[in-house]
């Protein structure tokens, strides 16, 4: 089966849970290849037509299969292919992207949803599926923590909480994770930026906790990543995240309140406990090989 995966590039890179998925699809047999959109905004996407009609008449793909609701309205500007579409929550959470992530639910043949919140806001009716994002847990995996902090060079007295983006994420909520890191001793917030796969995968067994206080998310890749490499987290009730951490010990759930989280901080780093995330993530099937034959079961009732 060939599957041509439509998807932005327009910040220069395809962002890494659309490559690791595809990774896996070619893993169990599926033959993919990218036509991704290179420029910016509506207009950027509306440019993009007659190239992708270019690549679907040489690739001659069995579907489409869109990231985000905005390829999802693009690939559906051509009728003779059908199209699968993912959204993955900025294009279903904010107001200014929603109405064309609607029409892309309208048009697409199937679409697939991170998130049961997601799926709620958008009312969709029928020939849907909620499908997160898996987590490749070969790849994210435990490691020795200090092992970790001496590849990235990192104190090993010093405690390190990682923030699930970088300060200049506005949707992230920034200020609230500082102000309550700000209250732990001998404490460093590190900002998830300018990291390649591995230093990700790396500082996830470095750092004593991940933290997340973002006003909004869809199944954030951040947590599952998290889980699969046993780091305790503290988060707000965001997204798909309660669902996914459940009553795993160590993983705390909590409010916007900062002395809420800062409390929870506190409690993970006095007992400093790994989890058992990577248990968490394989009972619940979010490993990139389950997600991807459900995708494919998806491809072949299509």
């Amino acid at each position: 089966m060939k599957i041509l995966i439509v998807c932005s590039k327009n910040s220069g890179r395809i962002a890494p849970f659309i490559l690791e998925q595809v990774d896996s699809l070619n893993k169990v047999g599926i033959i993919t290849d990218f036509f991704t959109i290179e420029q910016k905004g509506l207009k950027g996407y509306l440019r993009s037509r007659k190239l992708l009609l270019q690549k679907i008449k040489s690739f001659q793909p069995d579907l489409i299969h869109a990231h985000y609701g905005l390829s999802g309205l693009l690939a559906n500007l051509q009728r003779k292919v059908s199209v699968v579409t993912t959204y993955h929550g900025s294009d279903i959470n904010d107001s200014k992207v929603f109405m064309f992530s609607f029409l892309s639910i309208l048009l697409s043949k199937f679409n697939i949803f991170v998130s049961q919140s997601n799926i709620d806001k958008s009312r969709v009716k029928n020939n849907y599926a909620l499908i997160p994002c898996g987590v490749d847990i070969e790849f994210f995996k435990p490691m020795d923590k200090m092992a970790a902090r001496e590849i990235l060079n990192l104190d090993f007295d010093k405690n390190y909480i990682l923030f699930s983006g970088g300060f200049n994420n506005i949707v992230k909520n920034p200020e609230l994770a500082i102000a309550a890191s700000k209250e732990i001793d001998n404490a460093e917030l590190l900002e998830l930026k300018g990291y390649n796969r591995e230093e990700v995968m790396c500082l996830m067994n470095a750092v004593d906790v991940c933290i997340m206080t973002s006003f909004s998310e869809g199944s954030p890749q951040f947590i599952k990543e998290a889980m699969a490499c046993n780091c305790p987290i503290v988060s707000v009730d965001v997204g798909d995240v309660k669902e996914v951490i459940g009553d795993t010990e160590g993983c705390y759930v909590s409010s916007y309140d900062v002395n809420k989280l800062t409390a929870n901080l506190r409690h993970v780093l006095q007992n400093n406990q790994r989890t058992e995330g990577r248990k968490r993530i394989i009972e619940l099937g979010l490993d990139s090989e389950t997600i991807a034959k459900k995708i494919v079961e998806i491809y072949r009732k299509v």
